[in-house]
């Protein structure tokens, strides 16, 4: 079974995580956006210590690939490559948002519900896509403008559970009944069965010519005042 480190620290809350098959051997967290790259490193190692696994004894590394903040997504992606060439360990990309509504889905399982992620990106501006509960994509992932009328088609015939940083925005003009948000955060727990997943079907990236997907330009997390 394989032996995973993934790291995620696209969004405002970070955390890692190292794990063997579906077993959680370690997991560090750090909530400060600003403080991403100082905790990275420290994190991974604190969790090979605490685990007694060596770096060199890991299957392959996981990263949250966008779209996210910029400098979030380049601090983990670099780390992930960096780490992975100097190990020779295959590189597994993940979509933030895929990664959000698994927790969401893993959180509310409502399986008739559509579940629909958002990241705040800055003004009335989010980055959002809708899925299944068996993680099937309904609605490819897009930058969108939120107004009223976001998901009305969808709305009026299912309902949506709305989860993320975009959705506490999206709460006060979305109105419809049939939509519920939730308050599920994601965290790099919920990329291991995505990336079992890939790993068992030898689906890796380039370490040399992945970069990030931010989806726009991109977006940065305002500071906290």
């Amino acid at each position: 079974m394989p032996i995973i480190l993934h790291i995620d620290t696209a969004t405002e809350f970070a955390s890692v995580c190292l794990s063997d098959d579906d077993k959680i051997l370690a997991f560090e967290a750090n909530q400060e956006q600003k403080n991403h790259a100082s905790f990275l490193q420290p994190a991974i190692q604190k969790m090979m210590l605490a685990s007694k696994i060596h770096l060199k004894d890991i299957d392959a590394i996981s990263v949250t690939n966008g779209p996210g903040s910029y400098t979030g997504l380049r601090v983990g992606l670099a780390s992930a490559k960096g780490l992975c060439f100097a190990l020779n360990k295959p590189l597994i990309t993940l979509s933030t948002l895929e990664i959000m509504a698994t927790a969401s889905i893993e959180g509310n399982n409502q399986s008739e519900f559509l579940y629909c992620p958002m990241i705040d990106a800055k003004r009335m501006e989010i980055f959002t896509a809708l899925f299944t509960n068996e993680l099937i994509l309904v609605k490819d992932t897009q930058p969108m403008i939120i107004d009223e009328n976001c998901f009305a088609d969808y709305l009026k015939k299912q309902t949506i559970i709305f989860s993320g940083s975009g959705a506490e925005k999206a709460k006060s003009i979305i109105k419809s009944s049939n939509a519920i948000f939730s308050d599920v955060h994601h965290s790099a727990k919920n990329m291991i069965a995505l990336s079992i997943h890939k790993f068992q079907k030898n689906n890796f990236s380039d370490i040399a010519y992945t970069s990030p997907n931010y989806g726009k330009e991109f977006y940065t997390i305002p500071p906290k005042k």
